[in-house]
């Protein structure tokens, strides 16, 4: 692993996309110089405990204790505490493992004692020995609600979840967003990195949220030359979640264009897959400078070569 010593790489993260981006990146460079960024309008509250699906991926993942079978959850997990919610007839269509909800107890305890979710995402990355900096993109509650013509409007989890995602959707807002901070660090980290990375999250639910707090698109523009956005979407697909029926619903363009169309203010560049090369001179005059490469990273090799590939690209200064 080379040292780059002096230079900051932030990534704006939603879950599992990023995840395997970010754990990529700490094997090219050193993962102190690495900012996430991560969104938090999916968080939830459930059994009186507050969950943050995201950041916990995130941190999960870095820690190498994901369950690499689900792409959520701790490995090793027991559900002692789920089948007793069921046999109870509790609320058991978000799982959550045994190990898991020491996680989500130990979160809620420290808000109850007035701990700002940034310094819960520090303490828990500390406690499973991360050494990126993960940041919530604010501490202040933001909900991210769909609206369903089956369902009417319902909050994120419950469309991910329990209705597996496989809904039609007319609109996503993010409540209380118009009321909410940056979260402190997050304006200097963009301000000062010598790269930025907009991981191949779903643009709508998981980057929507973080471009939306206010203070953060405006950094980012100022920025904007030293952005760069990874697509999500290869084939006109999505590689996991419902990245790409959200953007049809939406009346986004499902590829790598709808992608450059939806970052063009706050990206200068954006890197697609091979199989998407076709896209490249339409995205070339939207302004964008354009990488193809293999971008599936089914492995930490494969997630390790793209962020070398990325660096080396278009920020070789970052690895030198």
């Amino acid at each position: 692993m080379n040292s780059a010593k002096n230079k900051k790489v932030v990534v704006l993260s939603g879950g599992v996309g990023a995840a395997k981006l970010l754990k990529g990146l700490t094997r090219v460079i050193d993962p102190t110089d690495i900012t996430a960024i991560v969104n938090v309008a999916d968080d939830t509250q459930l059994h009186g405990l507050h969950i943050s699906p995201d950041l916990d991926t995130i941190t999960y993942t870095l820690a190498g204790e994901i369950d690499t079978q689900k792409g959520w959850g701790l490995q090793n997990e027991s559900w002692n505490a789920m089948e007793m919610l069921s046999r109870y007839g509790g609320v058991d269509w978000f799982q959550l493992g045994d190990r898991d909800l020491g996680t989500h107890m130990y979160r809620t305890h420290r808000i109850h004692q007035g701990a700002s979710l940034s310094t819960i995402a520090e303490e828990i990355a500390t406690g499973l020995n991360v050494k990126v900096n993960l940041l919530p993109a604010s501490d202040d509650p933001i909900n991210t609600i769909i609206t369903t013509p089956k369902a009417g409007e319902i909050e994120f989890q419950e469309y991910f979840v329990r209705y597996q995602h496989n809904l039609e959707i007319s609109n996503v807002n993010f409540k209380g967003v118009e009321n909410a901070q940056p979260a402190p660090k997050v304006i200097d980290a963009i301000m000062t990195a010598s790269a930025i990375i907009i991981a191949p999250s779903n643009p709508i639910v998981s980057i929507g949220p973080v471009l939306a707090v206010p203070g953060i698109s405006e950094a980012l523009d100022k920025r904007r030359e030293l952005c760069v956005a990874v697509s999500g979407i290869i084939n006109g697909k999505a590689l996991k979640g419902p990245a790409d029926r959200m953007l049809f619903d939406l009346g986004h363009d499902v590829s790598p264009l709808g992608i450059a169309k939806i970052y063009k203010k706050v990206a200068s560049k954006i890197v697609i897959d091979t199989s998407d090369a076709q896209y490249i001179d339409e995205i070339e005059n939207l302004g964008f400078g354009c990488l193809a490469t293999d971008t599936v990273m089914t492995n930490e090799k494969k997630s390790e070569t793209l962020c070398s590939t990325i660096l080396s690209t278009f920020f070789p200064e970052v690895i030198k």
